[in-house]
């Protein structure tokens, strides 16, 4: 599995609020090339978007033991070497979970979750819900790693790719879609972390988020759906943390809306960091 560079776009010469994007299980940092670009044309925000452990373009975990504590380990050795001590972080599903454990860490300015995973307990129904799902599509993910591309051609293979990602097949690109394949065939964490899910509880600790919260709910999310999996985070969370519904699309919203996934980023990051007045030139 080849490394790759990570997204990094923007001002970097300390003007602009660092913004760090993380991608949903399975996927891998290119879920957020449109989102990223958006972000960094405003210039006010310098966006780091890594391809986590053990995914595809990920480096190494370093251990068979996968969980998403590992996961912000090696996303917070990547801050360091940015020299960000913190960042707003912006986290999809898996992305979610891990930015709100790198929250417990002392290592957001804020905390958006798009579809977190993670809202559940060691027992939680819910969170045996999400596995049997994910187990479910092992057939479909056999698919991809023996035939590759080839298994686009097959019957089907557009329905069912997109079933857990969009509202809608239409809503992925041809592109888009040969990237998600590629990544699912690549993807070294995917039974390590369903083997963690399914021992460990899920975020414990979310009542004493410390930085201002931002949950994205996605109506037409079949991994997640709001319905269920809201509570534990609306529950635990601090009062005043901000909630924003996307009407229409799936559990990967990035993909068939992201100007609206970029405009609820921008409108919570601009509550916590409002815009910089500029200043008149000196008469």
């Amino acid at each position: 599995m080849t490394t790759r560079a990570p997204i990094h776009l923007g001002p970097k010469q300390g003007s602009a609020e660092p913004v760090l994007l993380l991608h949903p299980f399975l996927m891998s940092q290119t879920v957020w090339e449109v989102v990223a670009q958006q972000l960094a044309d405003t210039g006010r925000y310098e966006v780091f978007a890594p391809t986590m452990a053990a995914h595809n373009g990920g480096p190494r975990a370093g251990t068979w033991f996968l969980s998403s504590s590992v996961l912000a380990d090696h996303v917070e050795r990547q801050l360091d070497e940015l020299g960000w001590e913190t960042a707003h972080i912006v986290g999809n599903s898996l992305g979610g979970w891990v930015a709100f454990e790198l929250e417990r860490r002392g290592r957001a300015r804020s905390v958006t979750g798009i579809a977190p995973a993670g809202g559940w307990t060691r027992w939680s129904p819910v969170k045996f819900e999400v596995i049997s799902k994910f187990i479910a599509g092992m057939p479909i993910l056999g698919v991809a790693r023996l035939f590759g591309q080839r298994s686009l051609r097959l019957p089907f293979s557009r329905l069912l790719a997109t079933l857990p990602l969009s509202g809608s097949p239409d809503g992925v690109s041809e592109r888009e879609l040969s990237g998600i394949v590629d990544d699912a065939a690549h993807c070294p964490a995917y039974f390590q972390l369903l083997l963690k899910a399914l021992l460990l509880p899920g975020l414990q600790e979310l009542a004493n988020t410390a930085v201002p919260a931002h949950l994205v709910f996605c109506e037409k999310d079949r991994v997640v759906p709001p319905s269920r999996f809201s509570r534990h985070f609306t529950d635990f969370l601090p009062a005043g943390t901000k909630v924003t519904e996307l009407d229409g699309v799936g559990h990967v919203p990035m993909f068939e809306a992201p100007g609206r996934v970029t405009e609820a980023i921008v409108e919570f990051l601009d509550l916590c960091a409002p815009p910089k007045a500029i200043e008149p030139p000196a008469s």
